[in-house]
């Protein structure tokens, strides 16, 4: 595999502390010196990463344009999408694309403060009741109205288990829907839920025409699975409307002219798919794509360094982690888990594997999202202590375990630097890396010992961050996959999401985190940068915190 400079120096400074542990080692304890190692996506951003061969030189070359349209904006992207429906898929490749073609009642801006779209105004009206008051002035992309009993159809839709929507989770506190008139609606929940205005905002709440889902139903009831009819007609609010989808190749939205807002600013989009990162690149250089994502760390000099492109950075609501499988020992002991958490040099991987493009995790969330404290304190690198706590554990010799990663460049480059700093505590860890289906699907029958995924915390509010990562209803594919039960911790989040009151609310996010912190149930690595790739054509483009692409005032400026 081809690894950068800074990933070659930081595999080498693990080498001089593994030597600087064998001649420091007391004599009865060797368990740090004998063992030696072995020679990504996320329930949210489920993006493989393929690796391409450095077979290019890079650097100091300048972009051509002959291939610009400025009436075609082109996305390259790793991953094709999973589905149109935004009710039947919950990964970022398909979200960029639904996010265009589909609106939600609020959205967030770039500071996830929250913003009308295509509800004018809301409130709770009760302590379980959020009343919100409709746009007048819309119309599907089918010239269908959009009013309140659509609303209801949607969310109806999203909370049916005949749908099975991977996005019910977002909801399932939503007890019923109520029509007060044409323009206004009420959402009714089980218990006062705080946050359900972020969650309002997610893209899962994308609204689709009622036409659209009735026909969708009928096609079920003649066989056919939920979703089959959106994914070739998708028919949302959006500035954009679906042309067409080659799976595998790219999918092109065109201009919604009939907009209720402002018209979006090129006649069409092609989200092109290009799984090779260096093939991005050289799309880019010559015009073949104004925009391309994900750009490796590796390869972000060589962007910098070519004339008439540039590298935009967005700071993101994700989070990389190594989780542990709580429910196998040696998981199972707290200690082992904080050996594990003190072990790991995180600014190593974000130097030798993102080159400087991240932030040190401390827990779960990061300083944008809603419930995040900096008065809790991590778990912080000290590989002596690490051994001390592996063998009043009764690991003192350490033991033999297993990395599960997907085939991602960056996760398997992870893999390869944690196995190698385990190592210097007597923890002997092979990488095994499993395609992605399979990946997903044993992580959450809870075959593994460690594994590396993601998470975003799309709404930008610690339940979202939490609950489904740790709270015991959640074990296994609806996110907790490291299989956490801590009756302590249940009770903190099922009040947190229940409180009214922002400052009780952070203040028990904040013993939540110290819960998490100290119990270590995942190695909290890193909080990712975004790196996009633009042409210097590309105007009015920026990526939102949760990934996902806002295109809508983009433009190609002929130079």
């Amino acid at each position: 595999m081809f690894k950068s400079k800074t990933m070659q120096a930081a595999l080498a400074s693990v080498a001089v502390a593994l030597a600087f542990t064998a001649c420091a080692s007391e004599p009865d304890n060797d368990g740090g010196t004998d063992n030696g190692a072995a020679p990504n996506n996320s329930a949210e951003n489920a993006e493989g990463n393929n690796e391409a061969p450095d077979n290019s030189e890079g650097g100091d070359g300048e972009a051509t344009d002959e291939d610009v349209d400025p009436d075609n904006l082109v996305i390259a992207t790793l991953s094709d999408i999973e589905s149109m429906d935004p009710h039947g898929s919950n990964d970022v490749p398909s979200s960029t694309v639904q996010t265009n073609v589909y609106e939600s009642l609020l959205m967030q801006n770039e500071e996830m403060e929250l913003q009308p779209l295509l509800a004018t105004d809301w409130e709770a009206t009760e302590e379980d009741v959020w009343t919100f008051e409709l746009r007048e002035d819309v119309t599907f992309h089918d010239d269908s109205e959009f009013n309140a009993e659509v609303v209801k159809a949607n969310f109806d839709r999203v909370l049916d288990d005949e749908i099975g929507s991977p996005r019910a989770f977002l909801y399932e506190m939503v007890e019923e829907v109520v029509v007060v008139d044409d323009y206004t609606v009420e959402f009714h929940t089980e218990f006062p839920f705080a946050p359900l205005p972020s969650h309002i905002a997610h893209s899962g709440g994308g609204i689709i025409s009622q036409e659209a889902i009735e026909e969708d139903y009928a096609q079920m009831e003649d066989g056919g699975q939920p979703g089959d009819y959106l994914n070739e007609n998708p028919v949302g609010t959006g500035f954009f409307e679906f042309e067409e989808w080659n799976p595998g190749s790219e999918v092109v939205l065109t201009r919604n002219d009939d907009y209720w807002g402002e018209t979006a600013g090129v006649e069409r989009v092609t989200f092109s798919v290009s799984p090779e990162d260096l093939t991005r690149i050289g799309e880019l250089e010559t015009g073949a794509a104004d925009i391309i994502y994900p750009v490796s760390p590796s390869d972000t000099e060589r962007i910098e360094d070519t004339e008439g492109v540039s590298l935009y950075t967005q700071e993101s609501l994700s989070l990389s982690y190594i989780g542990f499988n709580m429910q196998k020992e040696p998981f199972d002991d707290p200690q082992v888990r904080q050996a594990l958490s003190m072990a790991i040099n995180k600014e190593d991987l974000l130097e030798g594997v993102l080159e400087g493009t991240g932030t040190p995790a401390v827990g779960p969330i990061g300083e944008q999202v809603f419930g995040y404290s900096d008065a809790v304190d991590e778990l912080e690198y000290d590989p002596e202590r690490a051994q001390e706590l592996l063998a009043e554990a009764g690991y003192e010799d350490g033991f033999d375990t297993t990395i599960w990663t997907n085939d991602s460049r960056e996760r398997m480059d992870v893999a390869e630097l944690v196995q190698a700093q385990l190592s210097v505590i007597g923890v002997n860890a092979e990488i095994e890396v499993l395609e992605w289906g399979a990946y997903l699907d044993n992580t959450a029958e809870g075959e593994h010992d460690m594994f590396i995924l993601g998470w975003v915390t799309v709404t930008g509010d610690a339940d979202y961050g939490m609950y489904a990562l740790f709270h015991s209803s959640q074990h296994g594919a609806a996110g907790n996959r490291s299989f956490m039960e801590n009756a302590e911790l249940d009770e903190i989040l099922d009040e947190a999401r229940r409180e009214t009151d922002e400052a009780t609310r952070e203040a028990l996010y904040e013993d939540a985190m110290e819960i998490l912190v100290d119990e270590a149930p995942m190695l909290y690595l890193y909080h990712t940068d975004y790196l996009v790739g633009m042409r210097d054509e590309v105007q009015g483009f920026w990526k939102h915190p949760n990934g996902l692409y806002q295109l809508q005032d983009v433009t190609i400026e002929s130079n």
